[in-house]
């Protein structure tokens, strides 16, 4: 069976790139938008891991990291931020993020990072 990674970020030029890189080598793939939604999807879906965006409208991606993990405390969260948002990736790992991903996204970085953490 393979492995349900979810995609969160506002872009959805980003979530497309992930989506297709991640199907690529065949994982599903589930989307949100915002903060709630990958909340709500996380409960209903339970994937075996999320990429989480840092600004997105309505709830950002550290208030979500912390919702999921009240959810599930062995939700495996991997944060893709630009990089000068050091201090919130900070407090995104702080948060219980597994690590984070530097935007722009390179696709054997980020291949590397998700078969770490689903391998």
């Amino acid at each position: 069976m393979s492995k349900k990674i979810l995609v969160v970020d506002d872009a959805s030029v980003v979530r497309l790139t992930l989506k297709h890189l991640f199907e690529s080598y065949h994982y599903n793939v589930l989307e949100a938008e915002t903060g709630e939604e990958a909340v709500e999807k996380y409960k209903t879906f339970k994937p075996d891991l999320v990429t989480m965006d840092i600004t997105m409208p309505d709830m950002d991606g550290i208030t979500a990291v912390i919702e999921i993990l009240k959810i599930d405390a062995k939700a495996k969260i991997v944060m893709c931020s630009a990089m000068g948002q050091s201090n919130k990736v900070k407090a995104a790992i702080t948060a219980g993020a597994k690590t984070f991903i530097v935007k722009p996204l390179h696709p054997e970085r980020v291949l590397s990072v998700i078969k770490k953490y689903l391998d």
